[in-house]
């Protein structure tokens, strides 16, 4: 019989997934546990593992596609099964749900009736591509697609939508060059949650200039030992302070028509991760109890993981906090914008040597920059700079 794969649904606030590549075409072999199609969700990428042995029988979605968690995406035969039968069963099925989710971000693909570009039949024109012209102000008759049997693909808009030639004559030939970058994946997960972090929340940034001489000379002295980071000392920082300060380690949980405030009871810290394709936050689990020297471990596992496209989800799930570091940028404050669902983040600016008041006279001193974003509905100010206060102080000792 044959076996249906779909959308996973990774957790609780995930709906949808887009379809990034598929590893095997219709009709080649596939063996259980082998991956089968790559999704990527808010968080990573993730390659969804086929679920039986045997053939491809068809792949009901193109690259590209986003698509709701639960839907068939893909339709395996068993060894022995007819594929083209099982093939023209789930065309069929996609045919009509095509009609039936019209309006959702992308539709099925109808592979044996390849639907019409604006009542063009010279080609056939993908669902993606069909969504993507029409934002982008490509105009499908002046392409000519790559795909199999002429059609159309996503590929061939975005190539077409670089070029001046293929942009609606409501353009002037005399306009100035102009490129268009389509608004989705990382770029419009990550907008859609900073959007509904600001609109979700009552948030407020407080900072604070620290003299971290003490600091700078710590990890002077400890360098030699093993290789940290002044965020690794950060993290161990913070922790340590979420620890101490329970509203800073806390998020809102409704329940029907209550909300109550749940205090964590670990503090797994997130990192903001810039990467090329957007941001992307990494959790130290349990943080607090672990020492500088592992935490500086497992961070830098974690950044190379991030840069290499190699995060899991429990790489970037579960965190209670974030730490966000511009410093390597020359920046030395920032409004830094609340995880959805954290109490705060903290923006960490460069360390830089100047002249400061010490001991009540003037000498050069290391300076460091601090921005605590926090949710004012579970905290309010003064206890919000208690506990910065408390991250300054053990950032400067160590931890201890």
């Amino acid at each position: 019989m044959a076996v249906e794969v779909t959308m996973p649904k990774f957790g609780l606030t995930m709906h949808e997934g887009t379809i990034q590549r598929f590893f095997k075409a219709g009709g080649e072999r596939v063996n259980a546990g082998e991956p089968l199609f790559e999704v990527e969700t808010e968080k990573v990428l993730y390659q969804v593992e086929a679920p039986a042995s045997g053939t491809l029988a068809i792949a009901l979605f193109d690259e590209g596609a986003t698509v709701e968690c639960g839907l068939t995406v893909a339709v395996i035969a068993e060894p022995g099964e007819d594929v083209a039968t099982v093939a023209a069963r789930y065309s069929k099925s996609a045919s009509q749900a095509a009609r039936r989710d019209s309006p959702v971000t992308s539709a099925p693909i109808n592979r044996s009736a390849a639907p019409k570009a604006g009542g063009r039949d010279r080609h056939a024109v993908s669902p993606v591509a069909r969504k993507l012209a029409s934002e982008l102000g490509v105009d499908l008759d002046k392409i000519e697609g790559t795909g199999p049997g002429g059609r159309i693909t996503r590929e061939d808009v975005e190539r077409a939508a670089k070029s001046a030639a293929t942009l609606q004559p409501a353009i002037s030939a005399a306009a100035p060059s102009i490129d268009r970058v389509a608004f989705r994946g990382v770029r419009k997960v990550i907008a859609e949650r900073m959007y509904q972090s600001l609109h979700s929340s009552a948030q407020i940034t407080i900072t604070a200039e620290a003299d971290v001489t003490p600091a700078t000379e710590f990890r002077a002295r400890l360098s030699s030992e093993f290789d940290f980071s002044y965020t690794d000392m950060m993290i161990h920082s913070v922790a340590r302070a979420l620890m101490r300060h329970p509203r800073m380690n806390a998020r809102l949980n409704e329940r029907g028509n209550d909300t109550e405030i749940v205090l964590c009871a670990s503090a797994n810290v997130g990192i903001a991760v810039a990467l090329d394709e957007g941001l992307i936050v990494a959790v130290v689990n349990r943080a607090e109890s672990k020492s500088l020297r592992e935490i500086a471990l497992e961070s830098r596992a974690l950044g190379e993981k991030a840069r290499s496209g190699q995060l899991k989800l429990e790489d970037v799930t579960g965190g209670t906090f974030t730490i966000t570091n511009l410093g390597m940028f020359a920046i030395d404050a920032f409004t830094p914008i609340l995880n959805p669902g954290e109490t705060g983040i903290l923006g960490v600016g460069r360390i830089v040597e100047k002249p400061a008041v010490y001991r009540g006279e003037i000498a050069k001193r290391a300076m460091l920059w601090l921005s605590l974003t926090f949710d004012h509905r579970m905290v309010d100010g003064a206890p919000a700079a208690q506990f910065l206060q408390t991250v300054i102080e053990l950032f400067n000792s160590g931890a201890k």
